[in-house]
């Protein structure tokens, strides 16, 4: 495996494939540096969510009982 980090001088970029690799299949992945990470997310902004629905008892189970049925439809052939 081969892994280098390059910034380009311009929109053109030549590879040269080792001898190795020729007649395989090879995965080229282009992104910048910044594409691959992920956003953490703060536990005090979960925090402040939680509860915010305030259903009364009847909309809680109608709420449970719906998100039930949505998932099971996931389980059907299609």
């Amino acid at each position: 495996m081969i892994h280098t980090i390059l910034t380009p001088s311009n929109t053109d970029l030549h590879l040269s494939i080792p001898k190795d690799y020729v007649g395989k299949q090879i995965e080229i992945l282009l992104y910048t540096s910044d594409e691959g990470k992920e956003k953490k997310v703060s536990k005090k902004k979960n925090r402040k969510l939680r509860g915010t629905l305030k259903l009364s008892d009847k909309q809680y189970k109608d709420f449970q009982q719906h998100t039930k049925n949505i998932r099971s439809e996931w389980d059907r052939s299609i």
